[in-house]
């Protein structure tokens, strides 16, 4: 017994198991006992105060015809695709900005990263005090350059808002981006633009054929990331318009708490959370199987 248990203190496949163990357990509880409870509820009509029955489709059937539902997933889609394309080319602006010998390089990139150390929820109300419709910061310093005439209506309006919570989410979210990208860039050896250099490569050729190709697999991580933290917005939406203004900006999160929540309806909002899943996963596969393609494009088995 003894040399048995001596054997698998000394395996070292056995020893990783059991310090997953409690990472395992953390994640049953608190990840897969609520994703697979919120997938039951979807299928039943269960409301707030008395359990449900199990009616299949039909919560997914009603919701394929409800217009909000269907608003809602655009301005998911909608969000989520601006918000991280700007995200992306902003960060990788400010990666390889702060990737140069700048001073005080160490205090910029720690004042890079302030937005996204602070809470959502309170740069939502941050955002949504320069968002007011009568006080906005934003509306009196371009009235007083003589550029407009008027406040501007930044939540009242459907685009503005639209387009405003897309401002708040960049702004919170390009130091993820950028931070992650400036560490991989770091792991690029400088050899590789000596030699580019000696070849007579610009700038422009370097970034292009060195430092991309280099960081694809970076960028594949965390934009996958990022789109997952984007699609799923909260916070932010809850704080800063709760949907409004006509729905204009619900996305799938926000409706699917107001629908099982305030309205009472835990099925018919599960269902709208479990609609979610699909697309999720399709971004997680989107970037697995492109950084397979990248791993076999340099001969690699795996990513």
């Amino acid at each position: 017994m003894a040399a048995l248990i001596s054997r698998l203190q000394d395996n070292r496949n056995v020893l990783g198991l059991v310090f997953l163990v409690p990472a395992a357990l953390l994640l049953l509880v608190f990840l897969t006992y609520p994703l697979g409870l919120g997938t039951w509820l979807g299928f039943t009509d269960a409301k707030i105060g008395r359990p449900g029955v199990w009616i299949g489709l039909e919560n997914f059937e009603y919701l394929w015809g409800d217009s909000v539902t269907r608003l809602a997933l655009f301005n998911t889609i909608f969000y989520t695709s601006v918000a991280s394309v700007i995200k992306f080319a902003l960060g990788l602006w400010l990666a390889v900005l702060l990737n140069k010998n700048l001073p005080f390089k160490a205090t910029l990139r720690a004042i890079v990263l302030l937005p996204f150390i602070v809470p959502t929820a309170l740069s939502a109300l941050a955002f949504w005090w320069i968002y007011d419709a009568q006080f906005s910061v934003i509306s009196w310093a371009l009235t007083r350059m003589g550029l407009i005439h008027q406040y501007i209506d930044f939540l009242g309006d459907p685009w503005n808002a639209r387009f405003s919570t897309i401002a708040a989410n960049v702004w919170r979210g390009v130091p993820f981006v950028a931070i992650t990208l400036l560490a991989g860039l770091q792991t690029i050896s400088p050899s590789y633009y000596e030699a580019a250099s000696l070849d007579g490569a610009s700038p422009w050729q370097q970034f292009r054929y060195v430092t991309l190709p280099l960081l694809t697999p970076i960028i594949a991580i965390v934009m996958t990331f990022s789109v997952l933290f984007t699609f799923t917005d909260f916070q932010l939406i809850y704080v800063l318009t709760r949907g409004g203004p006509l729905n204009a900006t619900h996305l799938m999160a926000t409706l699917s708490f107001q629908r099982a929540i305030p309205g009472g309806s835990l099925g018919e909002g599960a269902a709208i959370a479990t609609a979610m899943v699909p697309f999720l996963l399709a971004a997680i596969l989107v970037a697995y199987f492109g950084l397979q393609r990248r791993a076999w494009q340099q001969g690699g088995k795996d990513a």
